[in-house]
């Protein structure tokens, strides 16, 4: 079977599509036949070496769907045919947040994604809405469940609730989607007034150029009345100040990218004048996973992708996600 590997050094271009030996299921395990990937900027961050993995060669990318192929001895969760996703965490069945429920992450302590053919325990796939394409169902397993377990898990989101997502990359558009189904009024930053007007089409209900409006905190707080409820926070260092801004007496800024970098001063005398609850989160749990995909497929959703790339040019795909040109999510479709 062909897959990707980071081999030569951490790089787009240290990547090489190699050939490996077809794994097998063994008991208790799946082989799923691999259909599609999608890109998270943490992906981006594992191959350039900055993702806290060390050796190689790395198979890299979280998150994809595809078709059991095959299953091991005493496998009942799932069928030869059925149409999975491999969980983020794979040691993260349910319950709260742990290290233990974190140790095994796709992409990083164990093989990614972007290999033909995956062998996996079998309480580590869960089955996908059956609306959904594999290259739709791709993008669920990481964005599309920090977005859910940022909203619902943590901050209890209720109708007449306000948010704010910044920009219109994968998790911020699941955020907008998720937000609005549960009756929530959504706020949308972004420098792009064409992804601003993409966004006004997905529902946003307000839109702040931030380019334009650089103290967009003060601009997000006085369309409110008063503070926006929940923030999710996906820039770090550039953004976390105005979020401080943005957010009413007791609100929520959700923790949950650092695309601006790390490195920050926080105004600490705005989180206990205005009571704030910070919260740091990412991905979540199967029982999480299954929970989104129940009302994805009640409510038939569908994920925003920009584009769509060949198995063979998963590096440009990477290249784009670089290039941070992307509305929602970046896809690579095997085969």
């Amino acid at each position: 079977m062909k897959a990707w590997q980071v081999a030569r050094d951490w790089s787009i271009d240290g990547m090489e599509l190699a050939e490996l030996p077809e794994p097998m299921p063994g008991p208790g395990q799946v082989a799923v036949r691999m259909k599609a990937a999608s890109l998270n900027f943490r992906d981006l961050l594992t191959v350039q070496g900055k993702g806290g993995v060390t050796r190689l060669p790395l198979i890299p990318f979280s998150d994809g769907a595809g078709e059991v192929a095959a299953i091991g001895e005493g496998v009942r969760r799932v069928a030869v045919g059925d149409r999975v996703c491999p969980m983020f965490f794979q040691s993260w069945i349910d319950g709260r947040v742990s290290a233990a429920g974190r140790r095994y992450a796709l992409g990083g302590t164990r093989p990614g994604v972007l290999q033909e053919v995956m062998v996996l325990d079998a309480e580590g796939v869960s089955r996908v809405p059956s609306h959904l394409s594999f290259p739709e169902a791709a993008t669920l397993p990481c964005a599309g469940l920090t977005a859910w377990r940022a909203l619902f898990e943590e901050a209890n989101v209720k109708p007449g609730d306000t948010v704010l997502v910044q920009g219109t990359g994968g998790v911020s558009i699941f955020a907008l989607q998720f937000a609005k189904l549960a009756g929530a009024s959504v706020i949308v930053t972004s420098s792009s007034d064409d992804k601003l007007e993409r966004a006004r089409a997905l529902g946003a209900d307000h839109t702040i150029n931030y380019r334009s409006v650089p103290e967009w905190g003060k601009a997000a707080a006085a369309w409110t009345g008063g503070g926006v409820d929940h923030i999710v926070e996906v820039g770090g260092k550039d953004t976390f100040s105005q979020s401080l801004e943005a957010a009413r007496v007791g609100g929520t800024i959700l923790v949950i990218g650092i695309l601006t970098g790390v490195s920050q001063q926080i105004a600490i005398s705005s989180l206990f004048a205005k009571n704030l609850h910070v919260i740091g989160l990412s991905v979540g749990s199967r029982r999480m996973f299954e929970g989104m995909t129940a009302a994805i497929e009640r409510n038939g959703m569908r994920p925003v992708i920009d584009r769509v790339f060949g198995f063979e040019a998963v590096p440009d795909a990477l290249r784009l996600m670089q290039e941070s040109g992307h509305f929602g999510k970046i896809v690579v479709e095997f085969g």
